[in-house]
């Protein structure tokens, strides 16, 4: 007891760590959360994704960065909202102007609120903060007005400690996180060139009963029905090899998407999102799916949200506007599922640009509830001893039964509405797609488990090279397939220059390239290899040809 201890002597006191409490519940009952519904052992438990280094900021980044050409024409462009001569309220002359007709800003919240627009585009964002932080009329140096989000530690901090996770400061460690839904968008529509492309994706699912991912190629164009818009048009979805199962799919190792993407770079293509389907049969033999996405629920689960960010950090966006010359991402993620009438739609998604930080800095982990999103713990140590991470305050806000707006601390869990965008989607009322060949007459790569196998034989079928031969322009409209296409590069038959031209036949439907390509070297050699694999020479008559049928009937048999 303390009692018998005089002033000065020495205590050797021990302590034993008990587990700290989080909202009433301990330690150990959050990882029982988590997708694989097991404990997470700390030993096992490192970062998922590896903790990238601080982009360093650039030096006069209008001057260096090479954005899209579509950038370049929208930041060339006024933007300005015209209005019509208001009879009501205007009290001026045909020449005159006033507030009530003159141009708006393509920010001006009253005319989004009349258009029902949810999220201010790209360029449009860009012009309200430039507004804010440069003012030519004080003739101050010019700031770039966009800055990406950081939530991990800064390396080489300037204070002379050692670096994290030995020391941190209040320089190097990053400021508390307040969650608000994103007030724009990187892209603002989906347009699919043609209905073909999700029956296609369909049909997997229609014969199989399981789920379907595929990588969306295409490319970026003015979209004129918001202020300065940018729309995603998706000409092609290749699907890459993948696991099938009734409630979701496993990627594979997809060892040619480099070459998938060189070919799409020969058609004017990139790739501009990703594709899945989450489709139940409702059993009513009606063609009706099961709703299991509405208000009530989720539109995109935590898992979901993880994979988007994943994808989009993987396709950063190169702009002038940035201190470190990019700034988010147009990569675009669509869901095929049934909606509240039991249909099958589409729904279009990014994940917020604080969705993909929080992703990189390991904060944030997916939820078996798909409704709600993880914040991690930092009190997990590695193999060394060590944190794995550092995990700032994150909090939210919402509206609570009052109908006032209150701050909410993040941890353990939190909605995933505060970490995407929604996007609107449809498909043009004059479809004018680059790849004209009917959508399936050639098989869909990466289907052996349905069946389906791209070959040799098919290719000359299509072609036209065996059976009923087809003419020249039958021919060349009959490489307008990107499925074809990869097959073809594949092969590695033609030259770069002769696949140029193959693609450029493709895209543009130019009959005089296509004869220019059917005399190449490389189509000769592509012809010959096919005329050999798809076509079998004709069997000759035998004039004992009854005799050869009595012989194989007994060749099996043997007279003892």
């Amino acid at each position: 007891m303390l009692g018998y201890h005089r002033n000065g002597d020495i205590l050797h006191v021990s302590y034993k760590e008990v587990d700290a409490l989080s909202n009433g519940h301990s330690k150990e009952t959050l990882p029982s959360y988590r997708l694989n519904g097991k404990p997470v052992l700390t030993t096992e438990d490192v970062p998922s994704a590896p903790i990238q280094q601080l982009t360093p900021t650039i030096k006069n980044p209008w001057e260096i960065v090479k954005q899209s050409a579509l950038d370049d024409r929208l930041d060339k462009l006024d933007g300005k909202i015209s209005r019509q001569f208001d009879p009501k309220m205007c009290r001026h002359g045909p020449k005159g102007m006033c507030e009530y007709c003159m141009p708006l800003e393509p920010y001006a919240p009253e005319y989004l609120a009349e258009r029902k627009i949810k999220h201010l585009s790209f360029h449009s964002y860009l012009r309200k903060i430039n507004s804010a932080t440069n003012k030519p009329e004080l003739k101050s140096s010019y700031i770039p007005p966009l800055s990406e989000p950081f939530y991990r530690v800064k390396p080489d901090c300037p204070s002379g400690h050692a670096q994290w996770p030995d020391g941190i400061c209040t320089k190097c460690q990053p400021s508390a996180i307040t969650l608000q839904p994103q007030p724009f968008r990187m892209v603002d529509h989906v347009e699919f060139s043609s209905p073909a492309h999700i029956n296609t994706l369909l049909d997997f699912w229609r014969n199989s009963g399981a789920q379907r991912v595929g990588f969306m190629y295409g490319r970026y164009e003015e979209y004129k029905e918001v202020p300065l818009g940018v729309k995603a048009v998706v000409e092609a979805i290749y699907e890459p090899p993948q696991n099938n199962e009734m409630d979701g799919v496993t990627l594979q190792e997809w060892e040619n998407e480099k070459e998938v993407d060189a070919v799409a770079a020969l058609c004017g293509l990139q790739k501009v999102g990703v594709i899945f389907t989450d489709l139940i049969d409702d059993g009513t033999q009606k063609g009706t799916v099961i709703c299991k996405r509405h208000i009530d629920s989720y539109f995109l689960s935590s898992l979901e949200i993880a994979f988007a960010s994943h994808l989009q950090a993987k396709h950063p966006k190169p702009t002038k506007w940035s201190d470190t010359g990019r700034f988010g991402s147009n990569f675009v993620t669509c869901v095929v599922s049934g909606d509240s009438e039991g249909n099958i739609s589409i729904s279009a998604f990014q994940a917020s640009n604080s969705a993909v930080e929080m992703h990189l800095a390991d904060i944030v982990e997916p939820s078996a509830d798909p409704s709600v999103m993880l914040v991690r713990s930092e009190d997990e140590e590695g193999i060394d001893g060590k944190q794995t991470r550092y995990i700032p305050e994150v909090f939210y806000r919402r509206i609570n039964e009052y109908g006032a707006s209150v701050q909410e601390n993040a941890k353990p869990s939190f909605p995933v509405e505060y970490l995407l965008v929604t996007l609107t989607h449809g498909f043009p009322s004059d479809p004018n797609p680059a790849f004209r060949a009917p959508v399936g007459s050639f098989p869909v790569e990466n289907r052996g488990s349905m069946g389906e196998s791209q070959e040799l034989k098919t290719l000359a079928q299509r072609l036209g090279l065996v059976g009923g031969k087809k003419a020249q322009d039958e021919t060349v409209a009959a490489v307008s397939d990107f499925h074809l296409l990869c097959f073809l590069h594949g092969m590695g038959v033609m030259s770069q220059e002769e696949e140029a031209l193959l693609c450029r036949v493709a895209t543009k439907h130019d009959l005089a390239d296509g004869y220019q390509l059917i005399a190449t070297p490389g189509w000769r050699t592509l012809a010959a290899i096919l005329r050999e694999s798809g076509e079998r020479p004709p069997k000759r008559p035998s004039p004992f040809e009854d005799e050869d049928k009595l012989a194989k009937r007994i060749r099996g048999f043997s007279i003892v």
